[in-house]
């Protein structure tokens, strides 16, 4: 994974970040296919077991992401 564009994917995340905090909840990466432009995260807390996770995580993550690191194809939760 490339330390580069880690680091625009912490930074993306961590704009994030707050708003699920906010709702107990929260996401780590997991990791980068760079190869593919996937980003694996791990949804926290109460994200974990919410039933809008998945929402969130397509329309909020994967959408921020997206806009933020141009390499992102799509986000995939584990």
């Amino acid at each position: 994974m490339s330390t580069n564009i880690n680091d625009k994917i912490q930074a993306s995340l961590e704009k994030i970040r707050p708003s699920l905090q906010a709702d107990g909840g929260d996401v780590e990466l997991v990791d980068f296919d760079e190869a593919k432009g996937v980003v694996k995260v791990n949804m926290t807390g109460m994200c974990s077991g919410c039933p809008m996770a998945g929402i969130t995580l397509k329309a909020g993550i994967e959408e921020q992401l997206k806009q933020d690191v141009p390499e992102v194809q799509t986000v995939e939760a584990i």
